[in-house]
């Protein structure tokens, strides 16, 4: 008899792997699923055999993804498989999924019937004020920075009252604010997103009725992007399903690149631990990217060792070569992308196919100057415009009181940022003298201090500070100029408080802002001048100003034109384009330092491999040689991570000599890309220069076996100057090889290996 799976209509379009996890057994499934395999379709269709083939109930189904949209999508998709009424089915995100059964739940859960969510902005707002009423200054305690630990604590698990200070003033004062903070909200009857997470597990958790009730319920728990749960997601389901329920968890640890979220890639180990008899179902057949492109992902992600394992192919052709481009700076990287962009438009491509993927945000500025020089419409995929971003105003607005102690604007974004004491009261006030007296705000606050009471001294301060940074700055070029004021004036502390993954951006964005001030130090206005005396003459810091505020000024491409996409590697997590480049792929940017200082390049590695498996046909890679860092040109090595592409998939565009280059796989000399790269002009040699003599091999991290010495590249050694630190690069053989090495306090360091006394840890 013919099985059943082949007959019925509603699997004859899967593929066999797909097939077997949407048929199999009402058993505890992990399905693998590779990117471009199919895993929403295998997620939908399951639930569809689940209700026709196997005769559950959709109200024994409890569905969970991460966003809303994806939620959304599920719905729909089932509706048009099966003709079951769904309407009753739990399907969305965990945080719908709690909120539902909190508000039916709502008095066991010690709430108020009407309980209220607290959005993002009002949860800081309130911290804010259980800060004030705790007597705790803002300075020292960012609402931000401490609504993230309160969160992360949630995330957990864990409650006030549970908690140990560790004997830690800074932990004592957190877990004070945190308890503050629950009374706050008992009182006010509302709930943070955290919160809403945790109070459903705990009512499952702790309520043996409740429990015993959803766990007759929900027989089948179906988790989409499982990668991404954190500690206390994966707790709830394990609750819920607890020794009754059939878990189908559809996810990739090959696409976990959250952790600085709180996800934890471990959990997809741990359900075959915690769910005995769970059988995994790898979906590798991917319908997105090419061969070549495949084979350069799958080369790539082998390199990290604590993942399940899978392997992408597609039956579609190889397609291209991936083009590897060795730009001379940020700028011509820049130039390339935009020269390649319009060559690609010139064909058959739409701006909308294309898209522009960095590791850091600070990247962009460069790309959105060139862009624009190129009249090629683009827009920041859900962010803002270098120029745009909270930091990069508040400086610029320092910059221009300093050009001009009359611009209210800038008086009014900067008196009070960081925080010094003077609040909406004074302002008021301050606004009030300026008008009557027919003064700038600045004239006003000089000449009526003894008008604005308890706040005079603070304002004072704030004055004299704009007035010293005058006089430091005068005599200094710009960008030095703009560090100083960075620095003096509080904000890098500023930024540097809230914490995480944001306040590193921040800070990032920070330090490009100095590099854009370094390249207006050669007054352009006089060059241009000397050919066209209609040419009015700038200062640096006026053609500075002038041109943020120009560059501010242009508009993105609004939502659903045509145009082309720019966004961080994170943000392009399950989109696809069918052109896609990754710029700066170099060591201490993608791999990011800080992921090298603390020896967590796995995580960075998915994050690379997430974004090559966004190409559909082709994909460029570059980096640059020199790139302008904190203003300051810094030469620059190629990611680590590109020599584990297979060199068979790359072939550069335009190949440079003389700086340090990556092997890349054993291949024979005369590749030219096998080894190293040809030097322009070269012959072809293996990584040779542009005398046709030969270079040192250079080794990269993260390739396998060992180097000179015994020691393993990506190996932590300690020296007795410079501390702990991280092996990057090999180049040579015995003593009298050089050794990269990244000091976690001391920086890059090159050294001969005989003379470093190296100590393996």
């Amino acid at each position: 008899m013919q099985d059943i799976a082949d007959i019925t209509p509603l699997v004859a379009s899967l593929n066999p792997a797909q097939k077997e996890a949407v048929t199999a057994p009402p058993e505890h499934r992990l399905v693998l699923a590779g990117a471009g395999s199919g895993k929403t379709r295998v997620l939908v269709h399951r639930i569809a055999w689940l209700i026709t083939v196997e005769n559950v109930s959709p109200l024994s189904v409890l569905a969970v993804t991460f966003t809303n949209k994806a939620a959304s999508e599920m719905r729909g998709r089932i509706e048009q498989l099966i003709t079951v009424p769904i309407r009753s089915m739990w399907v969305g995100t965990f945080h719908g999924i709690a909120h539902r059964m909190l508000r039916l739940h709502w008095k066991e859960a010690g709430l108020v019937q009407n309980f209220q969510i607290l959005d993002a902005d009002d949860q800081v707002r309130l911290v804010k004020r259980v800060l004030k009423a705790l007597d705790m200054s803002d300075e020292q305690w960012p609402p931000k920075a401490v609504t993230h630990w309160i969160n992360a604590q949630k995330e957990e698990a864990r409650r006030p009252q549970h908690m140990s200070d560790l004997g830690d003033y800074t932990q004592r004062q957190y877990v004070r604010v945190y308890t503050a903070y629950e009374e706050a909200c008992t009182k006010s009857g509302v709930v943070d997103f955290a919160e809403l997470l945790l109070r459903a597990f705990e009512i499952t958790r702790d309520n043996p009725e409740i429990q015993a009730h959803y766990r007759r319920r929900f027989r089948h728990v179906l988790v989409d992007e499982f990668q991404d749960t954190n500690t206390l997601q994966y707790a709830w389901l394990k609750v819920l399903a607890g020794d009754t329920g059939t878990m189908f968890a559809v996810g990739d640890d090959d696409q976990s690149i959250y952790s600085w979220r709180g996800a934890r890639v471990e959990n997809m180990v741990r359900l075959e631990k915690d769910f005995p008899g769970t059988e995994v179902i790898r979906l590798e057949q991917n319908y997105r990217s090419t061969g070549t492109i495949l084979k350069a992902a799958n080369g790539l992600i082998s390199k990290n060792t604590n993942r399940l394992g899978k392997n992408l192919w597609t039956d579609g052709g190889d397609g291209e070569q991936i083009q590897l481009y060795a730009s001379y700076n940020e700028y011509d990287e820049a130039e390339f992308v935009a020269n390649r962009a319009r060559e690609l438009l010139d064909g058959r491509c739409r701006y909308s196919d294309l898209a522009i993927l960095y590791r850091s945000n600070a990247q962009s500025r460069v790309l959105e100057e060139i862009l624009i020089r190129a009249r090629i419409p683009y827009r920041i995929y859900g962010g803002l415009r270098f120029f745009e971003r909270q930091e990069i105003k508040d400086a610029l607005a320092y910059l221009r009181l300093l050009h001009n102690r009359d611009d209210d604007t800038s008086f009014e974004r900067t008196v009070n940022t960081p925080a010094r004491g003077i609040g909406a009261t004074t302002m008021e006030k301050l606004r009030e003298i300026s008008r009557a007296s027919g003064v700038s705000l600045w004239m006003a606050a000089k000449n009526a201090s003894s008008q604005l009471g308890r706040s005079a001294g603070n304002m004072g301060q704030f004055l004299k500070l704009i007035d010293d940074l005058h006089a430091e700055t005068r005599d200094l070029p710009l960008s030095k100029a703009t560090e100083l004021l960075i620095a003096r004036t509080g904000l890098r502390d500023h930024y540097r408080k809230e914490k995480g993954e944001q306040a590193e951006a921040r800070l990032e964005n920070l330090d490009e802002l100095i590099s854009a001030a370094r390249s207006f130090e050669v007054d352009p206005g006089a060059a241009s001048a000397a050919e066209n005396p209609d040419e009015p003459v700038l200062d640096p810091l006026t053609a500075f100003l002038t041109h943020a505020a120009l560059e501010s000024g242009e508009e993105q491409a609004g939502p659903g034109e045509d145009c082309v996409q720019l966004m961080t590697l994170h943000a392009a997590k399950g989109l696809e384009f069918p052109v896609v480049f990754i710029v700066g792929v170099e060591n201490g940017l993608f791999p990011s330092a800080r992921a090298i200082d603390e020896g967590n390049l796995e995580e960075e590695r998915r994050l690379f491999y997430v974004g090559i498996t966004r190409a559909r046909r082709k994909l460029y890679l570059s980096y640059a040689e020199v790139r302008r860092v904190h203003g300051v040109e810094q030469i620059g090595a190629p990611s680590m991570f590109l020599k584990e592409v297979p060199a068979e998939c790359v072939s550069e565009t335009r190949p440079r000599a003389g700086i340090l280059r990556p092997g890349f796989g054993a291949r024979e000399p005369q590749s030219g890309y096998g080894g190293g790269y040809r030097g322009a002009g070269s012959g072809g040699g293996y990584g040779g220069s542009a005398a046709g003599r030969p270079l040192p091999r250079t080794v990269v991290a993260g390739s396998s076996g060992l180097g000179p010495g015994g020691f393993r590249l990506g190996q932590r050694v300690e020296h007795p100057k410079f501390g702990e630190g991280t092996i990057l690069s090999f180049d040579g053989d015995g003593d009298r090889a050089q050794i990269e090495v990244k000091f976690r306090d001391a920086g890059t360091k090159r050294l001969v290996l005989g003379f470093a006394n190296l100590r393996g840890l």
